[in-house]
């Protein structure tokens, strides 16, 4: 098979284009490289392009018909919630206008199966400890908006010009599968904890008087290689022509807490540092795990990592990019 990466350069693009080469596909990446790198995909052909861009769906056409793409990975996308909050035409521009030039792309060169990088920020203040797929999706947030937004865009392709997708709701996701893989944005909560550690600054817990059995919010993380098998799963799913849409959450189905997660990254860097905790963030839900059922019983798909993993690999990644300094 033939696939499309479209910011393949990325954390977890890079991942997925990693596993599809390692079962033989043949892979091409579009990518701005805003934040992607290309040391991530050595070797692999990066088409350089802002799908957002006025000239995108050309560019896009074209490359899909000369590589003879057989189908498509939609990972591009701005994703920084603060962000959304203070520029909302403009996050709605870049992610869903970026989704809307693709699809036209894809339905001028025939290619008609996707996979979409769609977010449990759909969700918004859902919470619970086994949030399912037909949840209330009423998003807190701009990126969450169009991540919602995206989906349907989605949908309505398919019925329109037979487009086979599925849309993928991430849970937490961290970790790494290898060292030059890692996640070197300092976005989430792994990251940021690493990130404070190394100035020598108590990781910060914003709040810790929730209704959970240890005050702090629970939340599902998933390692970055399970969410990358997953794609796998759901691409080999898609069917051209079918014109369905199917959503599946992506997530372990168990719940940590953001001091067990703390703790764990603390001993983990042999650090004496304690934990300060901060006034609640507006908005946090006090559980937020994802039930993964769905996508077990229809793509065969089950995370296989535990909290270990997902800290140990990020640890390591980060300690390996500060020796040879390549930190950020």
């Amino acid at each position: 098979m033939r696939v499309l990466v479209t910011g393949g350069a990325g954390y977890i693009g890079a991942h997925v284009v990693r596993l599809l080469q390692e079962r033989g596909d043949d892979v091409v990446i579009a990518d701005d490289l805003v934040t992607g790198d290309v040391r991530r995909v050595p070797g692999v052909e990066v088409l350089t392009v802002d799908l957002a861009s006025l000239d995108a769906i050309d560019v896009l056409s074209a490359g899909l018909r000369e590589q003879r793409i057989d189908a498509v990975l939609h990972f591009a996308a701005r994703k920084q919630v603060g962000e959304s909050v203070e520029r909302p035409a403009w996050y709605y521009q870049q992610n869903v206008g970026g989704l809307a030039n693709l699809l036209i792309a894809m339905e001028n060169a025939g290619v008609a199966r996707l996979v979409f990088s769609s977010s449990a920020a759909v969700y918004g203040s859902a919470s619970g400890a086994a949030i399912t797929e037909d949840a209330q999706t009423v998003p807190v947030n701009p990126y969450g908006g169009t991540k919602l937004v995206g989906e349907q865009l989605v949908a309505d392709a398919g019925r329109a010009f037979g487009l086979s997708a599925v849309s993928l709701r991430y849970f937490n996701v961290a970790g790494t599968g290898a060292i030059e893989l890692a996640d070197r944005a300092r976005l989430n909560l792994v990251p940021m904890v690493f990130e404070r550690i190394d100035q020598g600054l108590p990781p910060l817990i914003f709040g810790d008087d929730y209704d959970t059995p240890d005050g702090t919010c629970v939340r599902d993380y998933v390692h970055v290689l399970d969410v990358a098998e997953a794609h796998l799963a759901a691409i080999d799913h898609t069917v051209g022509g079918r014109g369905d849409h199917e959503v599946f959450n992506i997530g372990t189905g168990e719940g940590t807490s953001v001091r067990q997660m703390v703790d764990a990254i603390l001993e983990l860097a042999g650090s004496s540092l304690e934990p300060e905790v901060v006034e609640r963030r507006a908005g946090d839900a006090a559980v937020v795990v994802a039930s993964a059922s769905k996508i077990e019983a229809e793509l065969g798909w089950r995370a296989a990592h535990g909290l270990d993993e997902i800290v140990g690999s990020a640890w390591r990644a980060h300690v390996a990019a500060r020796v040879d300094g390549r930190m950020p």
